[in-house]
Formats: C-alpha cells, sequence, structure tokens
C-alpha cells in the first residue's frame, strides 16, 4: 500500500513539475531570464546555479515553482517579464496548461495502446468487454485467506453441488456465498496467467461487515480496446479533446446545479491533494493501463481548473493580461499582488476545508478496507 501511494505521489509532483517546465520553455524561448526552477516548495534544501538560473530541491512536498525575473512588476528590464510582449506574456502564462493536454494525449495514446481495464458496476452492461470479478480485499483469518486467495485473483468461475457457473458480477458471488453458507463451494481463480481451483466454506455467522468468504469484490472489465501503434497516438490526441469537453460540461452542469441549492451529488465531491493521490493509489492495482488512463484524466481536471480565471491560477494571470490589453495599461503590481495574495489564501483556506472534510474520511477508510 505504501508503494501505491509513493507511486501515486510523485506521478503527481511529476506532472506539477511537468506543467512548470512549460512556462519554463517558454519563458528561455521568448528571452525571459528564470531565476530559479524549483522541485517542490521552499525553503530551500539544495539549489545549484546553472548559467543565470539556480535549479533547487526544497523543503514542502507540494508542488514547484518557476520564478520569472519582474513577474511581480517594478521591473522594466527587456530580460523581465514585464518587459515583454503581452502576447509573449500570455503564451508564457498558458505554456504550463498546455503541457498538461499534451501529457494527456501522451498518456491516453498509451492507454489506446495497450488496453485498459476498468471498475465497473455490476448494473453497467453496454460496451463491456470481458467483465469479471476481482478479489479487492482477503480479511485476515477468513475461510478466503486460509483458502490461499489472493487480492487481485479473478473469479471466473463457482462449482457447486456438481454445477460449474460462470461468474462475471460482484451480486452473483454474493449471492451464491450466502446461499451456501456451512457447505463447500469451489472457486475457478484466475491468477496472472494461471487457472486453479480453490475451495473454501463460507462462514454461517460471519463477524460484521466481513462477509460469509472474508473478501472485498469488485467488478472490473476492459473499456478501451488496444489498437495498432498507428491509431494509438490519433485516439489518444482525439480523446483528451472529447474527454475536456465532457469536464467542461459536467462542471457547468454542477455549477448551475449548486446554484439552484441541488447541492454537490456525491460523484462529484471536491478532493485535495490527498484525495487525488489515495485515488491514484487505488488507480494502481487495476494495472498499468487503467492507472495511465486515470493519471491522464486527473492531467485534464487540472488543466480546466488551473484556466479558471481566479487570481492566483494561471487563469487569473491570464486575467490580468486581458484587463492590461482593454485598458492599454498595466494593473499596479501592489493592487496585483494583494490580489493574489488574497485569493492564494482563500484557496490554502479551501484546500484545508476539502481535505477535513472530504480527503481525511476517505483517507481513513481507505486506510481500514485497502484493497
Amino acid at each position: 500500500m505504501i508503494l501505491m501511494l509513493l507511486i501515486a505521489f510523485f506521478s503527481l509532483i511529476g506532472l506539477i513539475v511537468l506543467h512548470e517546465l512549460g512556462h519554463f520553455i517558454l519563458a528561455k524561448l521568448f528571452g525571459v531570464k528564470v531565476e530559479e526552477f524549483g522541485i517542490f516548495l521552499p525553503p530551500r534544501l539544495i539549489g545549484k546555479k546553472i548559467g543565470e538560473t539556480v535549479y533547487s530541491l526544497n523543503l514542502l512536498p507540494f508542488g514547484a515553482f518557476v520564478k520569472l525575473y519582474g513577474e511581480e512588476g517594478g521591473v522594466e528590464d527587456y530580460r523581465s517579464f514585464v518587459g515583454k510582449p503581452i502576447w509573449q506574456r500570455i503564451l508564457i502564462v498558458i505554456g504550463g496548461v498546455v503541457v498538461f493536454w499534451v501529457v494527456a494525449a501522451i498518456l491516453f495514446s498509451i492507454v489506446f495502446g495497450i488496453g485498459a481495464r476498468v471498475p465497473v458496476t455490476d448494473e453497467t452492461n453496454h460496451d463491456l468487454i470481458d467483465p469479471r470479478v476481482q478479489i479487492s480485499k482477503v480479511v485476515p483469518a477468513s475461510p478466503a485467506e486460509i483458502a490461499g486467495i489472493k487480492e487481485g485473483d479473478i473469479i471466473r468461475q463457482l462449482k457447486i453441488n456438481n454445477q460449474r457457473l460462470t461468474i462475471n458480477k460482484v451480486k452473483e458471488v454474493q449471492e451464491l456465498a450466502d446461499a451456501h453458507r456451512g457447505e463447500k463451494i469451489t472457486l475457478v481463480v484466475e491468477r496472472g496467467e494461471e487457472f486453479f481451483d480453490i475451495s473454501l466454506v463460507p462462514r454461517i455467522s460471519p463477524p460484521e461487515d466481513e462477509g460469509a468468504m472474508g473478501v472485498g469484490l469488485q467488478r472490473i472489465a476492459t473499456v478501451i480496446e488496444k489498437h495498432f501503434w498507428y491509431q494509438a497516438p490519433i485516439q489518444g490526441v482525439l480523446y483528451s479533446g472529447e474527454l475536456t469537453g465532457e469536464i467542461i460540461q459536467s462542471l457547468a452542469k454542477i455549477l448551475g446545479d449548486i446554484f439552484r441549492g441541488k447541492g454537490v451529488p456525491p460523484e462529484a465531491e471536491p478532493a485535495g491533494l490527498l484525495g487525488i493521490t489515495m485515488f491514484l493509489a487505488r488507480a494502481t492495482q487495476f494495472g498499468l493501463g487503467f492507472f495511465l488512463y486515470f493519471v491522464g484524466t486527473i492531467t485534464v481536471f487540472i488543466a480546466i481548473f488551473n484556466l479558471l480565471p481566479i487570481p492566483a491560477l494561471d487563469g487569473g494571470k491570464l486575467l490580468f493580461l486581458v484587463i492590461e490589453k482593454i485598458r492599454a495599461k498595466p494593473i499596479s503590481p501592489k493592487i496585483e499582488q494583494n490580489i493574489t495574495a488574497i485569493c492564494f489564501i482563500l484557496l490554502i483556506a479551501l484546500m484545508i476545508f476539502v481535505t477535513i472534510k472530504f480527503d481525511i474520511p476517505r483517507f481513513s477508510e481507505f486506510l481500514n478496507v485497502g484493497f
């Protein structure tokens, strides 16, 4: 579990570093002096100056940053950010966001090249390929553990009273186990490339929330088929665009529901850094295809969020640049800094609220349920 959390965390940090690299590349391209490119946030642990830029590793593991000369205003040097034409500044600002979409397209291209299996509900039956029931958890000292069932095993069939029943829904396993408590049943299990029989006796009176066999179950299915190598990049780019449109429509609907007093549906509850890391960690159990699919989806979400016209985000910086273009003069650096600082504090407060309200309960459940 710790390894999965670390993979998830550094995947998320990697996305943020690539985002900042987009700003960095465009700034260098247009001749803006980059004072520092930092991984994580200050205080600084180590740093090395190469050319005119300090490359640093910092203490607080919450992302990355690029410090541009004159970005905060008050400097009219031709090497400063504010000294560049407004169109160049706009490109520098959106460079990081564009990287998100490029990364998403690459990830989805890989997914379409290898295929992906994802978790689905018992009620989902449209366009599913090879639906199956997977063991997501084995309770210690349960009949399942004693029999040798392991997390990740696939239940292909159940043998009961000389009958062989094919399984592809969680409900089927649960109902059959309940109906044959105290009786011997045999599971035909797929583990990697192997198939074998495992026999056990479901408990008549199991502990609360453990079930007769003592397993957690989930239904998975292939929803993205493997494509030829020359088709995968095209599908990846197209899917990135389709997903962007779907996310924007969903966000618009959610905001509309909130303004109409309907509230936020459970499936749309927000997640902070801890929550996203946890979701990514869970995604690792479904294989490389689904993990990359999920990272790509998160990447598109972050890109869209980062373009919102909120000071402290790239979208807020773009808003200031648009206002500057309309007014034919920049907003006072002090005013911009104060507005950005206030919005930054509000965003931090929002992140803390989301972490306490949503992420910590999810994480507690994650630790208790695990995989």
